[in-house]
């Protein structure tokens, strides 16, 4: 093949992606009593990075590894379970961040998981029906992001100075309310992405009963 041919067929990159740190989790999926839930963490009130914050089992990706393998490692370092417990079905799809961070799910399921947990790690185990999301709508707010160059920035070299109409974009930031708990921020992003591939591709297992 010719360099004109591969370059044809390059998987295109992202520029700038070296700049953001990649992170992979994972979805899990549980059957109990013939009900389908999806798994969160609560993280421990000891961590230095967002702690009590409800997320997905995951982490940062280390050298060598593969994004998927990632995502299963944290999850079995934090559940506590072994890597035979755990099927992964396929990816997600990237959240990527604004602020230099890219999020890589996978969704899955584990099978006979008893809510173990490594407490260094997780303060507690919340399952909420898949059914809620099928239902429940997040509610939505939108945040602002400005441009704010540094003090040093050359204005001169540019059309208008200090004056330049910079663009200036929004983000939403989605909530989910059950029984208590609160899912936000990239956590509810990430779960309605994955609710919505769930019911495209009928990954629901309380139909499947390979599960």
């Amino acid at each position: 093949m010719g360099k004109r041919d591969a370059f044809s067929m390059r998987h295109p990159g992202i520029i700038g992606e070296r700049k953001f740190r990649q992170y992979a989790v994972l979805i899990p999926m549980v059957r109990i009593s013939g009900v389908t839930y999806l798994v969160f963490e609560k993280r421990s009130g000891n961590l230095r990075r967002q702690p009590g914050e409800i997320c997905f089992p995951g982490g940062k990706l280390e050298p060598g590894e593969t994004l998927q393998e990632c995502a299963v490692r944290e999850t079995v370092e934090e559940l506590k379970v072994s890597p035979d417990q755990i099927e992964v079905l396929g990816p997600g799809d990237i959240y990527v961040s604004p602020f230099n961070l890219m999020i890589h799910p996978f969704i899955g399921f584990i099978r006979d998981y008893e809510d173990t947990f490594s407490t260094d790690e997780v303060a507690e185990i919340i399952k909420i029906p898949l059914s809620y999301f099928f239902s429940q709508s997040p509610e939505k707010y939108v945040s602002s992001l400005v441009s704010q160059p540094q003090e040093d920035f050359p204005y001169d070299w540019i059309p208008g100075g200090e004056k330049y109409p910079w663009v200036k974009g929004t983000y939403d930031i989605l909530f989910y309310r059950y029984e208590g708990w609160i899912l936000w921020g990239m956590t509810a992003l990430i779960a309605k992405s994955a609710v919505n591939l769930i019911c495209e591709y009928g990954l629901n297992i309380e139909t499947d009963q390979n599960f």
